[in-house]
């Protein structure tokens, strides 16, 4: 049984055309536990809510994979360059991470100590809003599987909730104030 509001997430992100071929395409990398996922698809839910272009402040389109075999940064950026020529002509900026080595990088990065991931959902399941928790990917026959821990409720009532499972009050703060100023019908609820 489909949860409720997944049927209107998937027709909502799929309407845009750099979702839309994102999706198409990403098989073809043949990169495992792949799933497009974060400001891409809830980004574009918050555009058709606002009546904007669908594309409007979207700075990235996240696209993860999981692949523990070589963690090398070598093989990641690997993956990197295969991913931009295949979506070179989109116009968009694909930013393409193997979470398996998330780990090895974070701290520097963010200032904070992670565990390592143990799958794409596990790293989904980080992002610093519950309302960030989303991903997409395809499976047998190319039909749509959505990634959606926390359901579609908070998204589709533009509210930002912090995550409680990751402590990073000073990143859930500086993100929302950067969300508020692009969509400013959103409700960001205070850190806990």
């Amino acid at each position: 049984m489909t949860p409720p509001g997944e049927t209107e997430f998937v027709s909502v992100v799929r309407s845009n055309p750099a979702v839309d071929e994102i999706l198409r395409r990403a098989p073809q990398l043949g990169l495992p536990g792949w799933y497009l996922t974060a400001g891409g698809l809830f980004q574009t839910v918050w555009n058709h809510l606002a009546g904007r272009d669908l594309r409007t402040g979207i700075r990235d389109y996240d696209f993860f994979y999981f692949d523990d075999s070589d963690l090398s940064y070598d093989a990641e950026n690997e993956v990197i360059k295969t991913a931009a020529s295949l979506f070179a002509d989109l116009g968009v900026d694909v930013e393409v991470r193997n979470e398996a080595r998330v780990h090895l990088w974070y701290e520097q990065h963010f200032g904070s100590r992670i565990a390592p991931f143990h799958s794409t959902e596990d790293a989904i399941d980080h992002f610093v809003s519950t309302t960030c928790c989303f991903g997409m990917t395809t499976g047998d026959g190319g039909r749509e599987v959505v990634y959606a821990p926390h359901g579609f409720d908070d998204l589709f009532a533009g509210i930002v909730r912090p995550n409680p499972r990751v402590p990073m009050q000073h990143v859930y703060e500086a993100k929302a104030a950067r969300w508020t100023t692009e969509w400013s019908n959103l409700t960001v609820l205070p850190w806990p």
